[in-house]
């Protein structure tokens, strides 16, 4: 059941110190989900057409060493199945033999008439998607709360650019938009070791995004993005970063 891909790092989708970019990375995690689960028979083209849609909830990503002057990598992934409501994904990153990081996912199907959640094993009935079994070495999704204490914050707007085919704001924009309030210092001076980030709400073209971050301690750091005219939370994320 294990789906892999070789991947070229372009230098686009590097930083300027040769680290691969957050959001390069949750785009080629989204590319590989997406192609994986179109050879076996639950992608787009089987969803789209009874109007229904993918939608990621949850990232729990652990590295054992963040990318950076990696120029291939293979990227792994297995749909671990169903329970209730929830589809589980993990992902493995590898720069030849060497294990980079491991990376656990939830999504959910949607009905995008209603926007109400679907019972994915029922609405699927694919044998690719079996019940979910936990394993002992699973990572542990984090519960995530918002920012209580704003360090920083920046304000967005969602370009047309940011939409994808969904009509709605890509989930890598989500990474920059959380990211780019902290100083190019920080950013240069540190990478990512953990990363949890929460989902919650979509945002569609033109409309306002506010990023804010609060410093938990010197390497952890709290994002809340919101919608700045109604206020509501549309992703959180924690990361606890190392100094390079």
């Amino acid at each position: 059941m294990i789906f892999e891909e070789e991947i070229s790092v372009k230098y686009s989708e590097m930083d300027y110190q040769l680290a691969l970019k957050p959001s390069s990375l949750l785009n080629f995690l989204q590319d590989l989900a997406s192609a994986n689960a179109e050879s076996l028979g639950f992608g787009y083209s089987y969803l789209n057409p009874k109007n229904i849609g993918w939608f990621l909830i949850k990232y729990r990503m652990e590295f054992n060493s963040y990318p950076v002057s990696t120029y291939q990598l293979t990227l792994k992934t297995e749909p671990r199945g169903c329970q209730k409501l929830f589809a589980y994904r993990d992902f493995y990153i590898y720069e030849g033999e060497k294990l980079l990081g491991k990376i656990a996912s939830i999504w959910a199907l949607v009905d995008m008439n209603t926007k109400s959640l679907l019972p994915a094993q029922k609405t699927l009935n694919n044998k690719y998607m079996p019940v979910y079994i936990k394993k002992d070495d699973d990572l542990i999704f984090q519960k995530l709360k918002p920012v209580e204490k704003v360090d920083i914050e920046k304000t967005f707007e969602v370009r047309y650019e940011d939409i994808d085919v969904n009509s709605h704001a890509n989930n890598c924009n989500y990474i920059i938009w959380a990211l780019e309030p902290l100083c190019l210092d920080f950013r240069s001076s540190h990478k990512i070791k953990t990363l949890d980030i929460q989902f919650k709400k979509e945002i569609k073209y033109g409309e306002k995004v506010l990023s804010q971050i609060e410093f938990i301690d010197n390497l952890t750091t709290s994002h809340t993005i919101k919608n700045l005219q109604t206020g509501e939370d549309l992703c959180l994320v924690e990361i606890f970063w190392e100094k390079v």
